[in-house]
């Protein structure tokens, strides 16, 4: 199985950003999109290479904010994002379109006019975005526990809130226990995932680099999305959605009304699933993303 080294690719004068491979470059281009706070290596390695075997060339990388991505100099303040979950109001430091265009970037720079792409979360935001202002280049899209910016739907758990804009203090220890803090939190309750696997992570995941502050910036950019309902009634590549039916992050009525609002999309919900990928159903969001892909044909 060919994995690159991590790559770096300038997608504009302020950004560059991390990324990685996995699988032939013969294979069917699969563009792996983060959420929130989330760095590239959350797509586990396990993950990436199962769907390698599965015929795809996979790139996961790091949204700007996250692992060893450029980092943006703006601040959010704590307030600016309490009026925004409340309101949807506010100007942000960026926008779900300049982290889709980060992406489109990235398939640029890799020399790839088109690529099948799956976003979880706030990456299924940007994959959405990415659908919705360049279809020509979105072969397939795969929504994963993501919602359609209308926020009616979709609703983050309010008791959520104070954990995750709580200041973050001390060193790596002090991550790894936030981190399985969060995880406790949103995680599937009939998935467990290992506490080895998730503090191996966190450990890995601070090593690379973690920033409180473009978190932040990322919620911000999140909380202040606008509606994409009408927008997402105008595709027309193969959709699927993939929902937990226990998301207290992201309510399940996000992931039914994307499927319902993209014409055709096929809709997946999970008994049992948080707001995570539990290594239990890595068969099912694999076979899901292949199945998805092979109802398009590839470009020319």
């Amino acid at each position: 199985m060919a994995v690159s080294e991590e790559l770096f690719a300038p997608v504009s004068p302020e950004v560059e950003i991390c990324y990685q491979t996995f699988g032939s470059v013969d294979g069917d281009p699969l563009l792996l999109v983060m959420g929130l706070g989330g760095p590239m290596i959350w797509w586990d390695d396990d993950f990436c290479t199962r769907l390698a075997a599965a015929g795809f060339h996979v790139i996961r990388y790091d949204n700007r904010d996250t692992g060893r991505s450029s980092r943006m100099p703006q601040r959010v303040t704590r307030a600016q994002l309490i009026r925004a979950f409340s309101t949807g109001r506010g100007k942000a430091p960026y926008s779900i379109s300049e982290l889709a265009s980060d992406g489109l970037a990235l398939l640029d720079h890799l020399g790839l006019p088109a690529a099948h792409v799956a976003g979880i979360s706030m990456g299924g935001m940007i994959a959405q975005t990415m659908a919705i202002e360049a279809p020509a280049r979105v072969l397939s899209l795969t929504s994963i526990m993501s919602t359609t910016g209308r926020r009616t739907v979709g609703w983050q758990s309010p008791d959520l809130l104070p954990t995750l804009i709580a200041p973050r203090r001390g060193g790596k220890e002090a991550y790894v226990a936030t981190n399985a803090l969060v995880w406790g939190l949103i995680g599937s309750p009939d998935f467990p995932v290992d506490a080895d696997f998730l503090r191996t992570r966190a450990e890995d995941t601070f090593d690379r680099g973690v920033s409180a502050s473009g978190v932040l910036r990322q919620m911000c950019a999140v909380l202040t999305q606008p509606n994409r309902t009408l927008r997402l009634r105008t595709l027309h590549m193969p959709t699927l959605v993939i929902h937990g039916m226990a998301d207290k992050m992201v309510h399940v009525s996000g992931g039914r009304a994307t499927a319902s609002a993209i014409p055709g999309a096929e809709l997946i919900l999970i008994d049992g699933m948080g707001h995570d990928l539990p290594t239990d159903l890595y068969d099912t969001f694999v076979e899901g993303i292949r199945r998805t892909a092979d109802r398009v044909s590839a470009p020319d």
